[in-house]
């Protein structure tokens, strides 16, 4: 049972995010594929989907499509019932289910005012009285749900659940924005944009440039807070220290240098997406760790 999941452009698609952490953050089999966005292709890219007209988009394995992502939520859930997707105690999941609807039907402001982009955080932007209302209402679900499922830290149910999925990008937007809220409740974002899937999402992401940059303000910025200091650099030819790639097992023909070392991929997405951010790989940390500790 594969799935096929349609996404965005990773940097900016907030709920192409949540569609691919439902699939990768409870181990169900998929294939994703690109819709342009940006590339001015997407109502073409959406046709053999319709009538869904947005990502992100699920084909199932007998090819029904599903829209809208709370409604795939739902259909993975009831088709991998063990994957534990919901909470198991039946007041957090109904909570769970009650947050997960706000965030699809709410925080209009917070979207319109603050674009997710992954690239970097940005410095002294000042929220509008309507976000700040809106940052008040997140905060107070999360009381609420660290209430009912008596979890102070880590994820808002205890287990991560489709709750924390769908909060991932309205984190993004706080770090990424310097938005006001509680130290807890920033440490809480901190953890959900520090989680490997979600590194390795921008990572890939950053394989992509952009002339001009979606969403640009006239703001200074500083680095994303996780993974930007890789220190890794793409360079051209020569050996490596592997011959095959560490993802795909192939012969390599792309290169890049870290600590001194040259290490090889198959292509240019593999290396680049490890020059964004090497330790979101475990795969190439495994064969670099092996490497330098034989």
């Amino acid at each position: 049972m594969t799935y096929d999941l349609f996404i965005g452009d990773r940097l900016f698609s907030s709920w192409s995010l949540r569609g691919w952490l439902m699939l990768e953050k409870f181990g169900l089999p998929y294939r994703s594929q690109m819709i342009g966005l940006y590339s001015g292709t997407m109502a073409e890219d959406m046709k053999p989907l319709a009538p869904a007209r947005l990502v992100p988009a699920l084909r199932l394995p007998d090819g029904t499509v599903v829209g809208e992502s709370l409604a795939m939520a739902e259909t993975l859930a009831e088709n991998h019932p063990e994957a534990g997707l919901w909470p198991q105690d039946p007041s957090a999941r109904a909570t769970a289910r009650w947050l997960c609807a706000e965030v699809v039907a709410g925080f209009n402001t917070l979207r319109a005012e603050c674009p997710m982009q992954l690239l970097h955080c940005w410095q002294g932007f000042t929220p509008s009285p309507e976000t700040r209302a809106d940052l008040e209402r997140i905060e107070t679900l999360w009381a609420h749900a660290r209430a009912v499922s008596v979890s102070e830290t880590g994820p808002l149910f205890g287990e991560y659940s489709l709750a924390d999925v769908f909060f991932t990008p309205v984190a993004a937007r706080i770090i990424g924005y310097g938005l006001p809220v509680s130290e807890a409740n920033k440490d809480y974002c901190l953890e959900l944009l520090s989680d490997p899937r979600v590194r390795q999402w921008r990572a890939m992401g950053m394989t992509v440039t952009y002339d001009p940059f979606p969403y640009a303000l006239d703001l200074p910025s500083m680095a994303w807070p996780i993974g930007s200091q890789s220190g890794a650099r793409p360079i051209e030819g020569g050996s490596s220290v592997n011959d095959a790639c560490p993802y795909s097992g192939k012969p390599v023909s792309h290169f890049l240098e870290l600590n001194g070392q040259r290490w090889g991929f198959c292509n240019q997405f593999c290396r680049d997406k490890t020059v964004a951010d090497p330790d979101a790989w475990p795969k190439f940390t495994e064969m670099a760790s092996a490497v330098n500790h034989s």
